[in-house]
């Protein structure tokens, strides 16, 4: 033993000490060398600072080592925003986590294994698409909603082989911005196409289109606002009215809904679009639809279809394809079981409040200030703008607000009248353990605290 004059820097374990811990050194196969390393440094700094022994420099490393080797946290979303983009929007389902995990390694996914040739890429997620939309006569995925606005828009006006036909029909009340600053009238325009805007702000008709299409004329476009309403001395046209005008009509339904949806009465969908006479329909993946970030290409039979077709072989399309991972996914959401977006869409008022009225009894009995209160939940994601649903939410002071998205895992509320409030319309029934454990132990914490 160390007589009282040793200096207790000189008792700090080595790097190479530590990191053959036998805890340390399965941390570094699950997170990697450099990340432990990493580690074991600030360990050992705290050590030689005085702020723990040396003897606990090991303890400290395994304690300060993330349990993935990325940044990112699980969240639990209790905004009631059942698509929030900054939660990365839909969380897949179990089905799609499988399938991701399948393809997570090396798999058939541009390989036919009858004849050990080269296979047609996306094939079953692409088919999966198809038997849910059967109205579509071909479709294709891209890497998100904007970049099949932009194939479309760059194959229509044909840049690269100096069509006369570059002008693309679009209403003034659909030159939208879809978030981070990105516009629709940039995105367009910067894929050489020429935009020709029609009608007022508030109000088009079919007359304004007609008035406008002429030899130069590359297609008609329609846009989804997504994350706004106009009220009041309104007119929209649908695309039932743009067909017969002698060009390709385009609509973007913006948040994925395949088909009518009850709730949801105003939202777009691509079976109706379709059936309206669209000639392609492009939306989004990881919103109603509940996958993963793509971006989707329904052609009606005929034209459409054959203008997918020239999409697909478009150069860009290399660069906007989906990868592996998000293949698998797509076609498990929509072969598999219903995902979560739509349970939680679907979810009764009357089960959520029973939810909320158990939790609020569970976490009033450990001694936590709270109590069950009806809420109003939204879509998210562009969807359905202007909608709330009700819902339920158990409240909580304001103070829980900050350390619950501290936790872990994180949770993520939303303050209303001086309340944190956690919804539930956008939690499934099976996140509720994990929501009260982190509530209480917020709470114990404080307490500690206070005392």
């Amino acid at each position: 033993m160390p007589d009282a004059t040793t200096d207790a820097r000189r008792l700090v374990p080595r790097t190479d000490t530590v990191l053959s811990d036998p805890r340390v050194a399965a941390a570094a196969g699950r997170l990697g060398n450099v990340l432990v390393k990493a580690a074991v440094v600030r360990a050992q700094h705290r050590a030689r600072g005085g702020e723990i022994t040396p003897d606990a420099v090991v303890e400290a490393t395994l304690a300060s080592l993330p349990a993935t080797a990325t940044v990112l946290r699980p969240v639990l979303n209790a905004t009631g925003v059942l698509l929030h983009t900054n939660l990365g929007r839909a969380p897949l389902s179990p089905a799609a986590r499988a399938a991701v995990d399948l393809a997570a390694g090396t798999c058939d996914v541009e390989l036919d294994l009858r004849t050990g040739g080269r296979g047609p890429r996306g094939a079953g997620a692409v088919g999966a698409l198809l038997a849910a939309v059967p109205g579509a006569g071909a479709a294709h995925l891209v890497n998100n909603g904007a970049a099949a606005i932009a194939l479309v828009a760059m194959v229509l006006a044909d840049v690269r082989a100096g069509s006369a036909r570059r002008e693309l029909v679009i209403a003034r009340g659909e030159l939208v911005e879809i978030g981070d600053g990105f516009r629709i009238p940039e995105l367009l325009e910067a894929t050489g196409a020429r935009l020709r805007e029609v009608g007022t702000t508030n109000r088009v008709t079919r007359a304004d289109y007609a008035a406008a299409i002429g030899d130069g004329t590359a297609g008609i476009l329609k846009i989804h606002p997504s994350n706004f309403v106009v009220r009041g001395f309104t007119r929209a046209c649908q695309v039932g009215e743009l067909t017969g005008l002698g060009v390709p009509v385009v609509a973007d339904i913006g948040s994925g809904l395949l088909a009518p949806h009850p709730l949801l009465p105003d939202e777009p969908d691509a079976a109706t679009a379709l059936a309206q006479g669209a000639t392609v329909v492009t939306a989004s993946g990881d919103k109603l639809l509940g996958g993963p970030q793509a971006g989707l290409l329904l052609g009606a039979p005929g034209e459409g279809a054959e203008l997918v077709a020239r999409i697909r072989r478009h150069p860009l399309a290399r660069a906007m394809r989906v990868d592996k991972l998000t293949l698998a996914a797509f076609e498990a959401t929509l072969r598999g079981p219903v995902p979560p977006t739509r349970r939680a869409l679907d979810t009764d008022h009357g089960t959520l409040l029973t939810r909320a009225r158990h939790l609020a009894a569970r976490l009033a009995a450990d001694g936590v200030d709270t109590e069950a209160v009806d809420s109003d939940s939204t879509v998210g994601g562009g969807g359905a703008p202007g909608l709330t649903l009700p819902s339920a939410a158990v409240a909580l002071p304001e103070r829980y607000a900050a350390n619950l998205r501290a936790g872990h895992p994180a949770v993520l509320g939303r303050i209303e009248q001086g309340r944190c409030l956690l919804d539930l319309r956008a939690l499934p029934p099976e996140s509720d353990d994990a929501l009260a454990a982190a509530v209480l132990a917020v709470g114990r914490g404080r307490a500690h605290a206070e005392a």
